[in-house]
């Protein structure tokens, strides 16, 4: 023990020494000799001597791992020490710690917030089994399937373990105080079994349970449960009325359950699908087909197993199975917004890049002002490794502030984010701060410290120390490299800037090309709100018609209404059917190639309430009833692709393969053209039927011809009738569901939703580089200015003018500003290449843009140069010299 004492207290005394730990090694191997030799002399051979001398001393390597405790918990102290000594400094100092911890929880905060988004939309797999082996298959990898199509790639196919479908319902739920029309799906039976989540209450479908007469069951979302039924435990086993229909609970999935998670993403229960009626229906295509791949079957090899399934049985049955694509789930769910979101992405790490910049500025003009504390420091033994180290445990902890208040900053902009977002953006529900993101933060708080603190380290650490104590030193000390890096930083910062402003301000045109579509309708004015007669008494044959124009009636009589109609689906807020046609007198189409056009349904009234121009003819009367001539309005569109040149009033359509008993419909009006699915998309050929004389919407029990949507034009606050109109309804039949309230301009706003979204986060991202960006060159040009003091006193007092003393300072601000603008125009023209599915209107490389911004820019590097630069010119050339 007492080797030991002594050799720790050598290691302590030769810590800091150069070959230390060679010294100890030596000296623990004479003892060690010495103890040896003595044994020898005593008779041991000099084998037995030297181990007998190794377990007297203790054990050599004991004895060095005593030694490397000592010098661990000597390391420990010194951290510790370095930490609280970096602490005080920034106490010191709150208003360099403030302003650098701002501009880096900005942007730690904003990086936080979007990857947030980013990691629950895009990096998170999809919450079923075998996610990475599911997909769906579709005709365009978007259109639904024929019912007897998606039997034969069923039986037909090798490369899948399961093949499931799924139809859009949209039942009533009737049996309370009032009826709510719900989302629903219809599913074959082995669809929840294949997506593998298990049921919070009760079980999933039975195999048999989709066949006919066995379809009535449900199982319920977790949502409705609560809302409906009160959480009721009981659930499982009781009857719900869908439709005027009793239906038995067998189950209740999770509150996390989501399907389908594409499409109809509101749905809230489930029912048994049976395709027994429909096995040989090859049109009508109305169901989604989501597959799961074999273990070991490649995307490839699936692709290639459909590719000759569907080909096929274009030959059997022509004019089906076209273009028929496997997609990943995940991808058909993520695709429409992983551009955006890797663009908003990119942005919030140019801000983050920006504000590290913007730190090291500060600390090389800090680590300049304590020039002489490091002299100090040198001169008294410490190592460049000693000095970089405490400067870097600095840096550190401004990181680790930043990181802490980026991340409160990123749990209020989640918030907002989830809040502003779209309805597009998939998954949003599962957004929020997890372990991965708050790992992810506390490395970027770590590594941005390490980032922005280690050059201005380095820099700082290299001193000339006769310089340095010199009265003097302080201008003197002034490096050509260190005024080389405050301008790569400065100018790296206002090309990271450009960039952004570029991006913001083609997002900025976008969205302004957006406004100016003309949507073909007036939304001013103007409500809507579905109402649905399945489950009440005005289901019943004979009844729907009197009780859509009776509706009418009540609604057009309430004070302030100016007009009232109805339509099928809302345009750019409902659903849109595709449905053949045929030009009676024009040869008929290939199979496969048969025109389609958007299919509406209206009551009378319908053009002038929405404020549709009629461009021909005239609107849908009242007398256009069964037993009247069938009639038909179609769009600009659809008379261009039909009767090009030609007016196509008292022209003939079918909606039906021509045979000897087709029903003909002539052309009695033309209207404008009407935005449908997408508010940026091309017009489609449109028909409008009315309602009074489609049995279908009169008399047929299914779903989705029991409901319309009632719109109405009233004054400027539209929504504010919504109460009446209800009550309106509910005088007639309080069976009747109404549902789905919402003004047009509402609608409007939804269909460009995402756009503003992404221009709003983008103008904010850029906003704040542009602020950060002028911080930084204003404080580089304001700290030149300061250490140039004694120089520019000389000049004005050999005769320059204040003139060219501002000019002297304006240019080199500037060349620095434009030589950043230069770089960021390079930069913005190949990465905004990277946005071009986001713009609409304008092109990528738009020199509008590019010149706009460029200029904006310029503009804010001359004002934030133009400050220090007067301030220079109001130097006192006596005082300036006398103070050096």
């Amino acid at each position: 023990m007492a080797l030991h004492r002594r050799l720790a207290a050598l290691w302590r005394n030769l810590l800091h020494r150069q070959g230390a730990e060679r010294e100890l090694d030596a000296e623990l191997e004479s003892y060690v000799a010495m103890l040896a030799e003595e044994r020898e002399r005593a008779g041991m051979s000099a084998g037995d001597a030297r181990r007998s001398a190794l377990i007297e001393a203790g054990g050599l390597e004991q004895v060095k791992e005593d030694v490397r405790d000592v010098r661990a918990g000597v390391l420990i102290d010194t951290i510790a020490q370095d930490i609280r000594y970096g602490a005080r400094m920034l106490v010191k100092s709150p208003g360099f710690t403030i302003a650098a911890v701002i501009a880096l929880a900005l942007g730690i905060g904003a990086t936080t917030a979007i990857l947030s988004v980013v990691d629950a939309v895009l990096l998170r797999p999809l919450p079923y089994e075998h996610p990475d082996r599911l997909v769906v298959i579709l005709h365009h990898g978007t259109d639904p399937v024929a019912p007897a199509n998606f039997l034969d790639w069923r039986e037909q196919s090798k490369s899948f373990a399961a093949m499931s479908a799924a139809e859009y319902w949209t039942p009533n739920l009737t049996g309370a105080d009032k009826s709510e029309k719900l989302w629903a799906l219809k599913l074959t039976t082995d669809m929840l079994p294949m997506l593998g989540v298990h049921p919070l209450m009760g079980r999933v479908f039975a195999a048999d349970e989709g066949e006919p007469g066995r379809d009535h069951e449900v199982v319920l979302g977790y949502g409705l449960w609560q809302r409906r039924f009160a959480g009721n435990a009981k659930i499982v086993g009781t009857e719900v009325t869908l439709n005027g229909e009793a239906y038995t609970v067998v189950g209740v999935m999770p509150g996390t359950f989501r399907f389908a998670p594409f499409w109809a993403t509101k749905s809230e229960l489930w029912v048994p699908m049976s395709l027994a009626s429909q096995s040989t229906q090859r049109g009508g295509n109305s169901l989604r087909i989501f597959a799961q791949l074999a273990a070991g079957v490649s995307l490839a090899q699936a692709r290639a197993d459909i590719a000759a399934i569907t080909a096929r049985l274009r030959q059997e049955y022509p004019g089906t199975n076209g273009d028929v694509r496997v997609v990943p789930l995940k991808d058909r769910v993520v695709g429409d917004v992983r551009p955006a979101l890797l663009v908003l992405l990119g942005a919030v790490a140019f801000v983050l890049l920006i504000a590290c910049a913007n730190v090291a500025h500060m600390l090389l003009a800090r680590a300049a002002a304590r020039q002489r504390e490091i002299a100090v420091r040198t001169a008294l033994g410490a190592s460049r490794s000693r000095i970089v180290r405490q400067l870097l445990t600095e840096s550190v902890l401004l990181g680790a502030l930043g990181g802490v208040v980026g991340l409160a900053l990123a749990a209020l902009g989640i918030r907002v984010l989830v809040a502003l977002g779209p309805s597009s953006l998939p998954r949003v529900e599962t957004i929020g701060l997890d372990g991965r993101v708050l790992l992810f933060t506390l490395a970027v708080s770590l590594l941005t410290g390490v980032g922005f603190g280690l050059v201005p380290a380095m820099q700082a650490s290299v001193l000339n120390l006769s310089e340095s104590f010199k009265e003097g030193g302080r201008a003197g000390s002034e490096g050509v490299r260190r005024n080389r890096l405050r301008s790569m930083l400065m100018a790296s910062e206002l090309a990271l800037a450009l960039v952004l402003l570029i991006g913001a301000g083609l997002m900025i045109r976008t969205f302004v090309a957006l406004q100016q579509i003309d949507p073909g309708f007036d939304p001013r004015g103007v409500l809507s709100m579905t109402v649905g007669v399945a489950g009440s008494a005005e289901s019943a044959p004979g009844r729907r018609g009197p009780f859509y124009q009776q509706m009418l009636e009540r609604v057009r009589a309430l004070a302030g209404v100016r007009s009232a109609s109805a339509i099928n689906h809302l345009p750019l807020a409902g659903d849109t059917w595709g449905w053949a046609y045929w030009i009676e007198g024009q040869p008929l189409p290939k199979p496969g190639e048969t025109p389609t056009a958007v299919y509406r349904v209206v009551m009378p009234g319908y053009f002038k309430t929405m404020g549709i121009p009629l461009q021909r003819g005239r609107d849908v009367h009242e007398s256009d009833a069964m037993g009247a001539p069938r009639v038909i309005v179609i769009n600009e569109q659809l008379a261009q692709r039909a009767w090009p040149g030609q007016n196509p009033i008292g022209h003939r359509i079918s909606l039906q393969k021509p045979t000897s008993d087709s029903v003909w419909m002539t052309v009695v009006g033309v209207s404008k053209n009407a935005r449908q699915e997408d508010w940026a998309a091309p017009a489609q050929a449109e028909v409008y039927l009315p309602v009074l004389q489609n049995r279908s919407y009169l008399e047929d029990d299914g779903a989705h011809v029991a409901y319309m949507t009632l719109v109405l034009r009233a004054g400027d606050d539209a929504a504010a009738f919504a109460p009446r109109v209800r009550e309106a309804i509910w005088s007639i039949d309080r069976g009747v569901a109404v549902s789905e309230v919402q003004t047009m301009r509402q609608v409007v706003a939804d269909a460009t939703a995402g756009p503003w979204f992404y221009l709003l986060l983008l103008v904010v991202f850029a906003s704040v580089a542009l602020v950060l960006a002028a911080v930084g060159i204003y404080g580089v040009m304001s700290y030149a200015v300061t250490r140039r003091t004694h120089e520019i006193g000389i000049r004005l007092a050999l005769g320059a003018k204040p003139s060219d003393v501002l000019r002297l300072v304006v240019g080199q601000g500037m060349g620095v500003a434009l030589a950043g603008a230069g770089a960021g125009i390079i930069g913005a023209l190949v990465l905004t290449r990277l946005m071009s599915g986001l713009l609409y209107g304008v092109r990528a490389s738009d020199p509008v843009t590019f010149a706009g911004v460029t200029a904006l820019l310029c503009a804010v590097a001359f004002a934030a140069t133009l400050i220090p630069a007067r301030r220079a010119t109001r130097i006192d050339p006596i005082q300036a010299m006398k103070n050096e």
